[in-house]
């Protein structure tokens, strides 16, 4: 085999993974972000994992000026400031690196593109094939014959691979080095290279693809005409410049050869503490739990020397004197109730055999209310009748005194429950509380015990084995193991909360924390028990219904094609509209090569082809069916027959609620059939289906917030206020507003909740961004109190990391003083949302909490069943009806405010007809 030499550009391809997870940052236990640490290694495992190679360097730029500067001073002049993270991740990726014996190499006066062009070419005479690894374009003027570009993929598509025929093609050329040509012509904003005024990539080609090269043009601008004409001439020396400037270096003085970059031997103990050190275990055990011919060997990532590695960093049981005790007998189980009575705080922990609450069996319950102390109560396999097994403890699970503590403690009372013991008095949860404190971070009880106590817990897979198809029961786990696994969890749990208390207080986060938080964990407790009804015969008819006319859009849509394909094909599908169909003559393609054929590409199109149009209905309506139609009579419970889904209070960053099995959030309401779904959804017999929903909820909360007298008077005058908004920002009559009008300020006044820009108004409503830009402008001078607002609300981030709903919940903007644009305006855009989405979330939390209060007061047949974002849904009663103002009443005044507050009710046979 020959050698195979990696060149890696190193700070294009950090960049590149700091930004793909821009969105969704990796966040370590301990608040540091290493997004771009985490993408760049894993980069790194999979060339080696995938190509094999036999050499390998990384090259990266220094900070010292470069001979390009030297040529022209501006040279990169306008680039924005490194992020923070990303100058965090430098020296660590180096140490990685430096851990791994890749090679790393630097030259002052020079970048990395010109080091690894040197390179190249000597790998060149050596007979080596050369792989340099960089999405930058500008390394397409190195590849030959032996010299590849591997272009990263996005979004875990493949790399792509260009070699020198793709080359020619792409860029239209005869010669690789016309790539320079074009490259100096056109400039390049990122470089501050300036080009030729005019001259863009596509007419640098063609002038390049008529003449052969910058000097050729130059002496043939008699034959050109206009503006780029007068340009060539006016900016001759620019362009000559603009063409030395693009042209890599391929002579840098550097003794190092192709042959000194040997993939060599791997530093095991620093590459597994530094693995370790930034929370990787999950990366190294997806790309090295094979075996295979890597440099890399197994025996470094094998489970027995992460854990040994992982545990040397951190105190494990076996570092600690502990009293975990093992109760197996009911006298046993007696005698410490009754010494529990007393006590105002006790961990608890639940061990079961399944994470379905419905379905799972107690193996056992460990009980704290000491540091390192606790009692592991076993619970024989064969019991029938666990709160018949349990009733002595009943008295500490019912005591108003005794606050229940717990990590993710809902599952725990939710199992208890499903076993007929409710749990009663103040809960505690570990998880949410540290979820509050910031929720960016992860929650799990293994980070924070390592973040906050520096320990390692005993880990689940040492006591069931880690291949999931080989693991044991809880069962069938040595009780002396499952005792200690079992208490440490919940002695863990104490010692956490005894830390996270005092954090809370000094957030500020209390009042969220004890007064909304934990009072509405029990609510969500009974909410999920309680389920709601659902009509399988609906859904049934529904799907056959959609299923119909499903397969009428597809034969309708082979007819327009002129043959049969695979629709759900991207591959095929752009094959048939852009090859057959030819709807535009230069449709957009992946990285790889293959035609966009994505819901946001395809819409743009609609115009230019009816096909296009009933392909996005086909996909609506396939989603509809496959996702909800056909899947969620799967999630009816055998027990009840009902759905019981669970919601989650620590998972979004702005407070608001989630759901899952099944996620009831995300039935949709925007489409006719989407609405149809919610006639599944009824009552239990001789009941009602009552809904209660906060009209404009988030617009009102900006009025609130924001003080602002014009937007505040539509509320209080109960008008429209998107016709309001549309007469304000058109100067028109109110008279005058049009439908599509409405439409676009609609889309407005949601679009400054998340902060939206120019580009991205004139994306959503298909204008110039000239035109959203204006109407943005006219939007700020119709309320200038809400931009005062957002700007206040930025500044505060800026100044305080943070931003605040009206309750004192908080989330952490780390990026806000970014000095990169991209990533600051990301930044500000929740912090402007944040306040307002959780604002709203609290509200309808606390509502929640009182109307359950309510009906638990008058022991009222009517229940609260779930929460759809600002909706909450309720069986309602016979004869109940007088509760509605009730319900109402409380939905306003959760959070008392000047703007009003509107709850629009419906009553129904199923929830469409409610709602």
């Amino acid at each position: 085999m020959a050698n195979r030499l990696f060149l890696i550009d190193g700070m294009a391809i950090i960049y590149r993974a700091y930004f793909a997870f821009i969105k969704n940052p990796r966040i370590t236990s301990s608040g540091e972000d290493v997004s771009a640490i985490f993408g760049f290694i894993n980069s790194l495992f999979d060339i080696q994992k995938k190509y094999n190679p036999t050499h390998i360097a990384v090259a990266f730029d220094r900070s010292e000026p470069t001979f390009r500067h030297e040529m022209f001073l501006d040279y990169k002049a306008n680039r924005e400031e490194t992020p923070e993270a990303i100058r965090f991740a430098i020296p660590v990726i180096k140490e990685f690196l430096q851990a791994m014996s890749i090679p790393i190499l630097e030259k002052a006066g020079f970048e990395a593109d010109d080091i690894i062009g040197t390179l190249s070419r000597r790998a060149q005479k050596d007979g080596f094939e050369t792989y340099m690894f960089t999405p930058d374009k500008d390394y397409a003027q190195l590849v030959d014959s032996n010299t590849y570009m591997l272009k990263p993929g996005r979004g875990g598509s493949e790399h792509e691979l260009i070699d020198s025929q793709s080359i020619l093609n792409n860029w239209n050329i005869k010669e690789i080095k016309q790539v320079i040509d074009i490259l100096g012509l056109a400039g390049d904003t990122s470089d501050n290279i300036p080009g030729v005024p005019g001259i863009g990539p596509k007419t640098a080609q063609k002038l390049i693809s008529d003449y052969g090269s910058v000097e050729e043009i130059l002496k043939n601008t008699d034959k050109l005409k206009g503006k780029q004409k007068e340009n060539l001439e006016v900016y001759k020396e620019q362009a000559i410049l603009s063409k030395k400037l693009v042209t890599i270096n391929c002579e840098v003085p550097i003794e190092i050869s192709p042959a000194d970059l040997v993939l060599s031997e791997v530093n095991h103990d620093l590459l597994k503490k530094l693995m370790v050190k930034f929370e990787f275990r999950t990366m190294l055990k997806r790309f090295y739990d094979q075996k295979e011919e890597s440099k890399i060997s197994e025996e470094l990532f094998s489970d027995e020397n992460l854990d040994e590695l992982s545990n040397s960093s951190y105190q494990t049981i076996k570092d600690k004197q502990v009293t975990y005790k093992c109760v197996d007998n009911l006298s046993e189980l007696k005698a410490l109730s009754s010494s529990l009575v007393k006590t105002d705080l006790i961990s608890v922990d639940l061990e079961t055999t399944s994470l379905n609450v419905k379905e799972a069996c107690i193996v056992g319950i460990a009980l704290s209310i000491k540091e390192n102390e606790g009692w592991f109560i076993s619970i024989p396999e064969n019991t029938e009748n666990i709160s018949e097994y349990l009733k002595d403890l009943i008295p500490i699970f019912e005591n108003e005194n005794i606050t229940k503590l717990g990590q993710n403690i809902k599952y725990d009372i939710s199992v208890l429950r499903w076993n007929g013991i409710k749990i009663k008095g103040p809960i505690i949860d570990t998880m949410i509380a540290h979820y509050l404190i910031d929720p960016d971070q992860r929650h799990n009880l293994d980070a924070m015990s390592e973040a906050i106590l520096n320990y390692k817990p005993i880990h689940i897979t040492s006591l069931i084995g880690n291949k999931k198809n080989e693991q044991i029961s809880m069962r069938e786990v040595n009780l002396k193991d499952l005792t200690d696994y079992a208490t440490e969890d919940a002695d863990i749990t104490l010692q956490i909360w005894n830390k996270l208390k005092y954090i809370l207080e000094e957030k500020n986060l209390g009042k969220v924390f004890y007064e909304i938080e934990m009072p509405l964990l029990p609510v969500l407790t009974e909410m999920e028990y309680r389920g709601i009804n659902i009509d399988r015969s609906i859904l049934r008819e529904q799907s056959n219904e959609i299923g119909e006319i499903i397969v009428k859009l597809e034969n309708l849509i082979y007819t327009k094609a002129g043959m049969p394909f695979n629709i759900n094909s991207p591959k095929q599908l752009g094959e048939v509209l852009f090859d057959l169909l030819r709807i535009v003559e230069k449709p957009k393609k992946t990285k790889t090569g293959q035609y966009q054929t994505g819901e946001d590409v395809l819409a743009e199109l609609k115009s230019k082809h009816k096909i296009v149009e009933e392909i996005l209905r086909y996909r609506q309506l396939a989603k509809l069916k496959n996702t909800y139609l056909d899947a969620l009579p799967n999630e009816i419970s055998k027990k009840t027959s009902r759905i019981h889904t669970t919601f989650s209070q620590a998972v979004t960053t702005t407070g608001r609620l989630s759901s899952q099995n099944p996620n009831i959030q995300n039935i949709p309401i925007r489409t006719s059939e989407g609405r149809q779904i919610r006639r599944a959804f009824i009552p239990q017999n001789g009941y009602q289906l009552l809904a209660c929903d906060y009209s404009q909820i988030e617009l009102r909360i900006m009025a609130e917030l924001s003080g602002d007298e014009k937007l505040k008077e539509g509320f209080f005058n109960n008008d429209d206020i998107h016709t309001i908004t549309a007469s304000n920002v058109f100067k028109i009559d109110i008279a005058d507003v049009s439908r599509e009008m409405r439409s676009k300020a609609k889309m407005i006044n949601f679009g400054i909740l998340y902060g939206i820009s120019a580009f991205g108004l004139s994306k959503r409503l298909d204008i110039p961004k000239s035109e959203a830009s204006e109407i943005i402008t006219q939007y700020q001078n119709a309320y200038p109190d809400v931009q005062n607002y957002l700007e206040r609300t930025i500044l505060f981030a800026q100044k305080n990391g943070y931003v605040e709903t009206i309750t004192g919940r908080r989330r952490y903007i780390r990026d806000i003083n970014a000095k990169n644009k991209l990533v600051s305006s990301g930044a500000e855009r929740n912090a402007i949302n944040a306040p307002i989405q959780g604002t709203a979330a609290d509200m309808i939390k606390i509502a929640m909490i009182r109307i359950e209060n309510l009906l638990n007061k008058y022991k009222s047949d009517t229940k609260m069943l779930i929460q759809v974002h600002d909706e909450l849904v309720f069986d309602l009663a016979p004869k109940e009806q007088d509760l509605i103002p009730q319900i109402e009443s409380i939905m306003r005044e959760a959070i008392p405010m000047e703007v009003p507050i509107i709850i629009e009710s419906g009553i129904g046979n199923n929830w469409l007809e409610a709602h």
